[in-house]
């Protein structure tokens, strides 16, 4: 049995922005790498981090709760964190749980980049 596998995420920096971008699902064998790569990113201490979330067609629970983490981690550090590009698979997994009134939740990662997403 493997520990997990690792999960693609592109990472581009703006100024004080860090767009995320995890490629493919996020599932209990992705999540601790993608959790890995949200804590990297966040132990620099941006001021704000966008995850976009356009090529992830599916996400798990345990998905969920590494993205619920990082909003924690994200508010311990003053960072404003945004989730764009939900698919609506996705974004229903969000709803049904109301994590979508938790979460600032934008159409695409340009709008995360507005001052008042």
């Amino acid at each position: 049995m493997t520990s997990g596998q690792e999960m693609n995420v592109e990472i581009t920096k703006h100024d004080e922005t860090v767009v995320a971008t995890p490629v493919g699902e996020i599932d209990l064998a992705r999540s601790p790498s993608l959790r890995n790569h949200l804590a990297e990113i966040l132990a620099e201490k941006p001021a704000r981090l966008i995850i976009d979330l356009a090529q992830v067609p599916y996400m798990d629970s345990s998905g969920v709760a590494t993205l619920v983490e990082a909003l924690q981690q994200s508010r311990s550090r003053d960072c404003t964190l945004v989730l764009a590009g939900m698919q609506d698979r996705v974004r229903s997994v969000f709803e049904i749980a109301r994590l979508d009134t938790v979460f600032t939740i934008v159409a695409d990662a340009a709008a995360g980049m507005q001052d008042d997403p």
